[in-house]
């Protein structure tokens, strides 16, 4: 009689790949915690044999789909509408038509209830970025987005504008002792977070292989497009915002999310949902997990615990920041662009993805950043419900990244940096402030969508080696 279950015992029974292994371990620890080893065991070699005959077993389930061939767990493509349910159009004539084609595609799975073009968006894989998609109990992984709960944060210090007077050396050095960017950099001392210690990263078994690494880039910013600036908020509403006066204050500004974490689970969970949700290859990214499924709930949560993270590290930032500075924060205004949200639309609770689209219901405040060279807005939402209470999340690109390292050389970038007197680190041609779409422009698109109340004007930018 075998004393325990661990990875010798099963290796003895034929499961050697650590991903099998991780996921047995979790499903036993959930569901057959109290049942003897050799039970589990037996149960164990009959999954093995036939995994098709545990495809809906409530124990078994996901063992059984991870050992399924791909291409026989579900053998009918999906059945997409041979028209596309509507969706609100905001694009104007920038818009590169592959995205709308997208959009449209998209709103033809059976589980698209509607959906909304943003004025910044561009191609993507599956969802354009700046799609916005409402189904009905079903979540896409891709929908929401690799880097899920990617977001914005603005802090408003007791400084006024005038404060980098004098001080752009001093500043600068802060910026870079103080931030952490990419996948080498870390903080030397990592402060605990309440997230650190949520319960999924003992109940799921992704996240448990996932925690250190979470840990270790806690307070950190990804790559890309991904940045913390300081500059100055020029607040032009006549009722202020928030307790702060018309009047210009020095603040801080940053763009990350949710790291390794974010990506993880999005990769495990596209991958599952592939398997369960067959659809035609040029489709394939938009893959749903029902929320009627164990599956589903456990994306869900686990999405649940990436946007939480995302926004800790920006906190985490923020903080390091206003301590290294001596100043006091006014007013901190943030929001996720890369999430899904239950939501009531039409008397209907739909699930509502938001890939590269900032949230907009009636009254709440929100950031769209534009690029290193051209002011972002910190706005107001309209709740306008054509949009499905969303907005733009930024200026959007004009250029791929590729197409960046062909047109533009690093000393053009500077010269533009320098006539608008914008100082970088770190940062490559990929990320050129010509890359991007006119900001002005693409809020112009969006006058029912959002009010304006001040404008941020970067003047210090930190952002990964480029």
């Amino acid at each position: 009689m075998k004393n325990k279950l661990n990875k010798q015992v099963l290796a003895t029974l034929g499961f050697t790949r650590g991903r099998e292994v991780a996921l047995i371990l979790g499903l036993v620890s959930r569901h057959r915690k109290k049942v003897g080893v050799d039970v589990v065991c037996g149960e164990l070699l009959q999954v093995k044999e036939n995994p098709e005959a545990f495809l809906s077993d409530a124990v078994w389930e996901k063992l059984a789909l991870e050992l399924m061939p791909e291409e026989v767990v579900q053998p009918e493509h999906v059945k997409l509408r041979e028209v596309a349910v509507s969706f609100s159009d905001y694009g104007g004539l920038d818009v590169d038509p592959e995205a709308r084609n997208q959009m449209y595609q998209a709103l033809k799975l059976p589980i698209s209830v509607r959906g909304a073009l943003m004025p910044d968006a561009h191609v993507g894989y599956g969802l354009p970025i700046g799609g916005v998609l409402a189904a009905e109990n079903a979540v896409i992984p891709y929908g929401v987005g690799v880097d899920i709960g990617c977001r914005m944060k603005l802090t408003v210090f007791d400084m006024p504008g005038t404060y980098f007077k004098g001080r752009e050396n001093q500043l600068l050095e802060i910026l870079k002792a103080n931030t952490k960017f990419g996948h080498k950099e870390v903080h030397d001392r990592v402060m605990d977070a309440e997230v650190l210690n949520d319960q999924a990263f003992d109940e799921i078994p992704l996240l448990k292989s996932l925690h250190k690494q979470a840990w270790r880039q806690m307070g950190s910013s990804g790559g890309g497009n991904h940045f913390v600036e300081m500059g100055t908020l020029n607040v032009t509403a006549d009722q202020g915002v928030n307790g702060l006066a018309r009047g210009q204050y020095f603040a801080l500004l940053s763009h990350s999310g949710s790291r390794a974490l974010g990506a993880s689970i999005a990769g495990h969970y596209t991958q599952l949902a592939k398997k369960m949700c067959r659809l035609p290859g040029n489709m394939q990214h938009l893959a749903w997990l029902g929320l009627d499924t164990e599956a589903g709930q456990e994306y869900w949560r686990a999405m649940q615990l990436a946007g939480a993270y995302a926004e800790a590290c920006h906190d985490d930032i923020h903080r390091r920041l206003c301590n290294a500075i001596g100043g006091r924060m006014l007013v901190s205004v943030s929001n996720h662009h890369n999430f899904a949200w239950k939501e009531i639309h039409d008397g209907k609770e739909l699930i509502v993805h938001r890939k590269g689209a900032t949230p907009a219901a009636e009254g709440e405040l929100g950031f769209i950043p534009g690029s290193m060279t051209l002011p972002g807005f910190l706005v107001r939402g309209k709740g306008n419900e054509q949009s499905l209470r969303s907005a733009a999340h930024g200026a959007g690109r004009r250029y791929s990244r590729t197409e960046c390292k062909q047109k533009f050389t690093l000393s053009e970038m500077n010269a533009e940096l320098k006539a608008r007197g914008v100082s970088l680190i770190g940062g490559g041609v990929d990320e050129a402030p010509m890359a991007y779409k006119n900001i002005h422009q693409v809020m112009a698109l969006q006058s029912e969508l959002v009010d304006v109340l001040a404008e941020f004007h970067p003047r210090l930018v930190r952002m990964d080696k480029g």
